[in-house]
């Protein structure tokens, strides 16, 4: 239940600082242009005076809170909130109950519920039917893809608003606000107030924190980055190893060496292993790579990627790490191809297709007379014995035509791998043009 203060638009003097900055109305909102500006999507709900069930889905700190208690202030509802973090079924009976006695009164409600991916499918079915009678307008807010957390009949009934991290301008902002609400200035250096910005990492609510810490002190001379720093302890950055953000950043990673850019792959590894990332996963991810996406265009990346495996287990963080990024830069270097991957995937569906075909009588075991007796290994040749050192035999199954499979393209190494496939081609169709000893 909002108290005195809330409901007058008033905070309390001694309130936090992020709230008392906490804007009166949509147009103060920063850094959400793209949703409340001129033509944005919720601008025109607002402007035609109705408003429909929405997630707003974005990162901590960027505005979710407050969006949804001036939407309701601005379209005329009543604010209602609750949190999956700390409700439970009870709560939301009691929620939807006071939203039917509000609507037969002829009064909308807004109901809020943050973190909404928190409540179990079961629960979030739950909400079905009052948004579809129009008991309430659902505004949920979550930091967790709505795709993979929600309901699909919840997010049908939705749309769902992304919401941006909070770039400099719009944190320079926020510290412009607070400047004027403290009536003094940030004592810091044009460097440290850069800075403090790269630390809050997106997040106003974290900024206007850590800008409140500086407010109290009692410096007389600006401090400096380094100062700075033995401040304000540096924030972990936005980082869930088992939610959306670890496959943004792995997928962004493995992208950036398939795309043959170090730089880009070396940042998105940092990126990771700053987030507290397994090293061990991503070095069974570089071995993916050095075979999906090399192969034999350049054969030492397997080697060099499961050595950087080893590397690590051996020395552990963070010397161990270095051998990641070196593993890394050599891949993101070597020739690209997938000849090797393309090729095993169709030979797997052609296993599928052709059930149980027996090898060839010529190169099938022959370890008893009876074996023998029946032709298996008859009219075998030792390649290595030929003049060419390549027989030409045919080493499918007599049922099936012959197939290509692998097809380098003659990057790196594979250059010279076609090459001699060239040249076995052309003397295997000259050797199966000539009938074989024994036939």
């Amino acid at each position: 239940m909002t108290d005195l203060f809330e409901a007058s638009g008033i905070h309390p003097p001694d309130a936090p600082l992020a709230d008392r900055l906490r804007p009166r109305t949509l147009d103060e909102v920063v850094g959400q242009d793209h949703l409340l500006g001129e033509g944005g999507p919720i601008r025109r709900m607002v402007e035609a005076g109705r408003l429909g069930s929405m997630i707003l889905w974005g990162p901590p700190g960027t505005g979710k809170t407050t969006i949804a208690r001036l939407l309701a202030q601005a379209a005329g509802y009543q604010f209602q909130q609750i949190s999956a973090v700390f409700s439970g079924v009870a709560d939301l009976k009691k929620a939807f109950e006071q939203a039917r006695m509000r609507r037969a009164a002829g009064q909308s409600t807004l109901l809020f519920v943050d973190e909404i991916h928190r409540f179990n499918r079961a629960q979030q079915d739950g909400f079905l039917p009052f948004v579809e009678e129009g008991i309430v307008t659902l505004v949920g807010a979550t930091t967790e893809n709505p795709s993979f957390e929600l309901n699909g009949a919840l997010l049908s009934r939705s749309q769902v608003f992304v919401l941006k991290r909070l770039d400099d301008e719009a944190l320079n902002q926020l510290l412009i606000r607070a400047e004027a609400q403290e009536g003094k200035a940030l004592p810091l250096t044009p460097e440290a107030r850069q800075a403090l910005t790269a630390l809050a990492d997106g997040d106003g609510r974290y900024l206007l924190t850590m800008s409140e810490v500086l407010f109290g002190l009692e410096s007389a001379e600006p401090l400096d980055v380094q100062a700075l720093a033995g401040i304000l302890q540096k924030r972990a950055p936005a980082y869930d190893k088992s939610r959306e953000e670890h496959y943004n950043l792995i997928s962004a990673l493995h992208k950036s060496v398939r795309g043959s850019d170090p730089d880009a792959a070396l940042y998105w590894l940092a990126r990771m292993l700053n987030g507290g990332e397994d090293p061990l996963y991503l070095a069974r991810r570089i071995v993916r790579m050095a075979v999906e996406d090399i192969g034999e265009a350049d054969p030492l990346s397997i080697l060099v990627a499961n050595a950087a495996k080893d590397t690590y287990d051996f020395l552990g963080s963070p010397e161990g790490e270095l051998a990641l990024a070196q593993a890394v830069v050599h891949l993101a270097t070597a020739p690209k191809s997938v000849a090797v991957y393309e090729a095993f995937k169709a030979a797997k569906r052609a296993a599928a297709e052709t059930g149980s075909l027996m090898p060839p009588a010529h190169i099938r075991n022959a370890p008893t007379k009876l074996m023998k007796s029946l032709g298996y290994g008859k009219g075998y040749q030792y390649d290595p014995d030929t003049p060419e050192g390549f027989s030409g035999a045919n080493f499918f199954p007599d049922e099936m035509e012959r197939r290509t499979f692998y097809a380098p393209k003659g990057e790196g190494h594979e250059a010279k791998i076609r090459e001699r496939l060239e040249r076995w081609a052309a003397l295997r169709a000259k050797a199966q043009a000539q009938p074989r000893d024994g036939d």
